[in-house]
């Protein structure tokens, strides 16, 4: 896997600075020393001038506020609906929130419990059983069934994270205290010597 980040020479200088899409994947395929067509197999510029990796799909990343209606309904960040898709699941998750899958992201889950043994795929079963096919409507919101919404416990306030091949949505409240507890530096650092970075 090839990864790009923004780094400030990246940024400071003039030329990846152009509004020009393909100009911009040029430049950066020169910078990395890359065939510009093989760079664009990997890499795609979203518009906020941040960088996706590409091969094969893309990835969601970034923590957004946002608030149920009286309806139920929840905005989704238009960061967030590229890469999601025009149709996209909703589900439970393992901890106390829900994970949002694209369609495609779906499929593959799908794949890889129907190559289970069966007594395997029932235990994933509750996923199955409590997915909720979603579309946006016209302003960019999707209703989330009540029984999700008891599940994840959501009164008001709702906040998305992105988490690499899906989103997950939180009651605020509930990841503030997530949020505390993963982001202290000692953590951090447990977290990227367990996992070997």
């Amino acid at each position: 896997m090839l990864f790009c980040y923004k780094t400030p020479d990246l940024v400071e200088n003039s030329k990846y600075k152009k509004n020009d899409k393909k100009e911009r994947k040029v430049s950066l395929a020169f910078y990395l020393g890359l065939p510009y067509n093989e760079f664009t197999k990997w890499f795609e510029v979203v518009e906020n001038g941040a960088f996706s990796m590409v091969g094969g799909r893309k990835t969601m990343t970034g923590e957004y506020q946002h608030s149920l209606d009286n309806k139920g309904r929840l905005f989704i960040p238009a960061k967030l609906r590229d890469e999601l898709g025009e149709v996209f699941f909703i589900t439970l998750s393992m901890e106390r929130c829900l994970c949002v899958y694209s369609g495609e992201a779906w499929q593959a889950l799908s794949e890889k419990v129907n190559a289970m043994p069966y007594i395997k795929q029932r235990k994933m079963r509750p996923l199955f059983a409590h997915a909720a096919r979603c579309e946006l409507d016209a302003q960019g919101r999707t209703l989330i069934p009540q029984n999700l919404r008891d599940y994840a416990g959501f009164t008001k306030n709702v906040t998305v994270v992105g988490c690499n091949n899906h989103a997950e949505l939180w009651d605020s409240e509930a990841w503030s205290a997530v949020y505390a507890a993963e982001t202290s530096p000692e953590n951090i650092a447990a977290v990227m010597e367990e996992l070997d970075f």
